[in-house]
């Protein structure tokens, strides 16, 4: 290889180092600009779970009910992804499970509709009729409950959404930086070591070959 073509390819790992490090650099900044706000709006809603003397029997994290994954998280407050997912699926998960008899927001409507129906067509004198009042107050109740407890586990699962692109932003930072080192050290060999190797020139004489 010539000085000429060498100093090319010089040029080149040197052009690739920048660039690469500078989509290593612009990754690295978005990577820490998610999962920074994530964790500043997950803070600023104060979401704890539930504290470590309720994992006992009955309790809010009954150990019969919730994994361990949650009952790890007793007492702490909700600041980044993982436990933004895990409060969400662990602990709201399997509480809107119980209000409605697995029932969502969406579902539920039905059925408030046929209580509406049925409470319609009884008459005031009619002996259930406080029972069909009640039953549709315990089903409007429902779905405001289910309503706002799957909008508070979207917005988390959103943020654990987010996060994790954030993470994964972040890795693909650090590859490319590990890649651009590794372009650095082949331009640096180039420089440093193969330029200074004198290059042998082969001349054939006769049947002979000399370098």
């Amino acid at each position: 290889m010539n000085k000429e073509i060498r100093w090319r390819i010089i040029s080149l790992q040197a052009m690739l180092v920048i660039i690469l490090m500078g989509a290593s650099a612009f990754l690295f900044y978005e990577g820490s600009f998610v999962t920074g706000m994530v964790k500043d709006e997950l803070t600023a809603q104060q979401v704890y779970f539930p504290t470590a003397d309720q994992i006992k029997t009955g309790g809010a994290l009954d150990p019969a009910v919730f994994p361990q994954e949650i009952r790890d998280q007793a007492g702490n407050q909700v600041t980044d992804g993982n436990q933004a997912r895990i409060y969400a699926n662990d602990f709201l998960g399997k509480h809107l499970q119980d209000v409605a008899g697995g029932s969502t927001y969406a579902s539920i409507g039905t059925k408030i509709t046929a209580a509406n129906t049925a409470l319609a067509a009884a008459s005031k004198t009619d002996p259930n009729y406080a029972t069909l009042q009640a039953n549709v107050a315990t089903l409007n109740g429902q779905k405001t409950t289910l309503f706002t407890g799957e909008m508070l586990r979207a917005t988390l699962l959103n943020s654990w959404g987010w996060w994790t692109l954030g993470l994964y932003t972040t890795y693909a930072g650090i590859g490319l930086l590990i890649a651009a080192l590794g372009v650095l050290g082949a331009a640096l060999f180039e420089v440093l070591v193969a330029v200074r190797k004198p290059e042998s020139v082969k001349v054939k004489v006769g049947q002979k070959i000399i370098a």
